[in-house]
């Protein structure tokens, strides 16, 4: 169902009926939300993409409008090739410098990522396809590089009986495009490609304990740099991301990026406010979701400098 904003006003009006009564009022608002956004003008001009992102926020009174709204572009920008190529730019402008900011704002770090690859995909494709063949042909290199660093540190964990899994997170080719570009280096000069994440599962209660002791653990086996250090679990983003990061440096002079969390952290990580409705419990999902659109519309009126 659709309500564009050129339909007959009866029209418009007897589709609402409709809505309503077979969905509810609920649903009705969540399509209207997306009416106001869907027919928002969009120039692409940098002076106007925090006008822009604004815009959405303040069409936007129900938080679920804004990330059905962030769900339907990414879908739009995996299905790109069938475009032609003046949209595809146009749609690839708006993701990387509208829609990947707004996802950073919510927490919404794996969408963002993606939404910043494919849209470099398609605005840069040259730089785009070196980095991923560089990529590829460094993986098995990369890895055995992984399985040696953590020996030592799987190891000790083990020995402590703590319940925890590894993940090994590549950095996204739109960050390492970004880095390559503001430093003036090759990718042979990128030194975090790659960051290791434990992820201790534990009770609530405990995550703060556990995760100091994961990082004891690996300082006790590598150096840290303390200019690297980011301690967002005592003080968390005001997005809500909580995590411990530290770049430690092997006996062979190489940096390697250590992220540390708990299972529930990690979840909030990834999928931003349905996490917190996870483990916060559904009743109170509506108090959740007005406090996360609150500090929404906190961090899109205080950022101010330019896209």
């Amino acid at each position: 169902m659709r309500i564009a904003s050129n339909e007959h006003p009866e029209s418009v009006e007897e589709l609402s009926a409709t809505i309503r009564r077979e969905f509810g009022d609920e649903v009705l608002g969540i399509i209207v939300g997306l009416c106001n956004i869907s027919n928002i003008k969009l120039k692409v001009s940098k002076e106007q993409a925090s006008d822009f992102r604004d815009m959405i926020v303040s069409y936007s009174e129900d938080p679920r409008v804004i990330l059905i709204k962030l769900a339907d572009r990414l879908e739009v920008m995996r299905e790109l090739g069938i475009f032609p190529p003046e949209k595809r730019r146009k749609k690839s402008w708006e993701s990387m410098n509208l829609y990947a900011p707004i996802a950073h704002k919510l927490g919404l770090y794996s969408l963002k990522s993606e939404l910043e690859d494919l849209a470099l995909k398609w605005l840069e494709p040259k730089d785009y396809e070196y980095i991923c063949r560089r990529l590829e042909e460094t993986e098995s290199e990369r890895q055995t590089f992984i399985a040696r660093f953590l020996e030592p540190i799987v190891e000790k964990i083990d020995k402590q009986g703590i319940k925890y899994h590894i993940k090994s997170r590549t950095k996204s080719i739109f960050s390492i495009w970004t880095k390559m570009r503001k430093s003036h280096i090759p990718f042979e000069e990128v030194f975090d490609i790659f960051a290791l994440r434990i992820i201790v599962d534990c009770p609530r209660e405990i995550e703060k304990t556990l995760c100091w002791n994961i990082y004891s653990i690996v300082t006790d086996f590598y150096t840290p740099n303390p200019d690297r250090m980011r301690d967002w679990i005592s003080i968390p983003k005001s997005n809500g991301y909580e995590s411990l990061h530290t770049t430690v440096v092997t006996k062979e002079g190489r940096w390697v990026e250590v992220q540390i969390r708990s299972q529930r952290m990690d979840e909030v990580a990834e999928r931003g406010i349905a996490a917190h409705w996870r483990y916060k419990g559904v009743n109170q999902g509506a108090q959740t979701s007005e406090q996360w659109l609150g500090r929404l519309r906190e961090l899109m009126e205080t950022t101010t400098h330019s896209l």
